[in-house]
């Protein structure tokens, strides 16, 4: 997910997409764990879509990015 692409969702979509790549992180390391994970990189990358979502949601919170 590019950063322009998240800043073009709405604080309710970011929030839906933030919860979500929670979810997928969980299930990314629980796949890990019991050696079932095929491409460990996914990690990272869900990792940093999280990331991007928090750093998108709070400059629109304060009021940065409209």
């Amino acid at each position: 997910m590019k950063a322009n692409e998240v800043r073009q969702l709405k604080p309710t979509e970011l929030e839906a997409r933030l919860g979500e790549l929670k979810k997928d992180l969980f299930t990314l390391r629980m796949q890990h764990a019991t050696n079932q994970l095929d491409n460990p990189i996914r990690i990272r990358a869900v990792k940093r879509d999280i990331a991007r979502v928090k750093t998108v949601l709070r400059q629109k919170q304060s009021g940065e990015v409209n």
